[in-house]
């Protein structure tokens, strides 16, 4: 499974980077978003548990996350349950319109007869949908801020 979300944003690239990459403000900047909690810090990764809401459905999923300000890259590789394997790239690119936030997301379900069930569920209902709901509400905080 793969699926991809993406927005144009017009606020500096660095600050995007920034505000995306904070995620302990998370819940303050993105209404669906419950609470983000660090499991473990480390200088180049951590572990994190995230929950948010999908149309008031509670949903949590525990991730290892990375920030690579090299690249701009975030990175999360999910560590349990249904979506344990998933990792999640999100992108920064600056463009004539504005930056470009992607976030992609690719999964090999572990049992490859329910791929075809678990992928509209766990994909398209969840998390496209929750991706999607997190690039437009980061959009308006950055750009209501700019």
């Amino acid at each position: 499974m793969q699926t991809g979300n993406s927005i144009i944003m017009h606020a500096p690239r660095l600050t995007i980077f920034e505000t995306a990459a904070d995620l302990e403000s998370w819940p303050r900047i993105l209404p669906h978003y419950r609470w983000i909690r660090f499991l473990e810090r480390g200088p180049k990764q951590s572990v994190v548990e995230m929950a948010a809401t999908r149309s008031g459905i509670p949903i949590s999923w525990t991730s290892e996350f990375e920030v690579d300000r090299e690249k701009m890259e975030l990175r999360f590789r999910h560590l349990k349950a249904f979506t344990r394997g998933m990792r999640v790239v999100w992108t920064f690119t600056e463009t004539p319109s504005g930056v470009l936030v992607e976030i992609m997301h690719a999964l090999r379900f572990r049992i490859a007869a329910l791929a075809p069930i678990a992928e509209p569920i766990i994909g398209n209902f969840f998390i496209h949908h929750v991706a999607n709901q997190t690039l437009h509400a980061m959009k308006a905080h950055l750009e209501a801020r700019a």
